[in-house]
């Protein structure tokens, strides 16, 4: 897919080995001829966080205000901020329903800072299914995940121990 020339297509994928356990998040973004290529990993985490930190560290690293196309293989990271999950979650105190907390908030919330800096459009492509962008970005993520150099997810480790 081709893009308008100021456009930004972001392309991400997170992997955990083991749910919770070591996990990383792979990125490519490309506007024009030029690419780039991000991942990180944490030695503790999930697979939803490290997919949301995926579209959180690609976004944070555009240096201005961008038109976005960001393609996700995640349901939830995607539906959640295209159908306004995400925004309705926020205004009901970071609860699903009167019993339930919604999973990631600290992660939902940068998600929603970061919308509002950007021109966003969530896309959802099928994972494992021969896409160039999303296979690179899931060898960037397994890579990651994988490293001996694994940070601390700190939003991870507060969450259960709140629980």
């Amino acid at each position: 897919m081709q893009g308008k020339s100021s456009e930004i297509l972001i392309y991400t994928d997170g992997a955990c080995i083991g749910n919770p356990g070591p996990g990383g998040y792979g990125v490519v973004l490309i506007s024009g001829e030029h690419r780039k290529e991000l991942f990180g990993g944490y030695s503790l985490t999930t697979n939803n966080r490290m997919e949301m930190m995926a579209a959180i560290k690609a976004l944070v690293s555009l240096k201005s205000n961008s038109t976005v196309t960001l393609f996700s293989d995640s349901q939830y990271v995607v539906n959640a901020m295209k159908q306004g999950w995400a925004k309705k979650w926020e205004r009901q105190n970071w609860m699903r329903n009167r019993s339930e907390f919604v999973k990631n908030p600290d992660l939902w919330q940068q998600m929603l800072e970061l919308s509002k800096i950007h021109i966003i459009e969530f896309v959802w492509i099928k994972g494992h299914a021969g896409n160039k962008e999303n296979e690179r970005c899931d060898r960037l993520a397994v890579m990651a995940a994988s490293s001996a150099q694994l940070e601390i997810d700190h939003g991870y480790i507060n969450l259960i121990n709140k629980n």
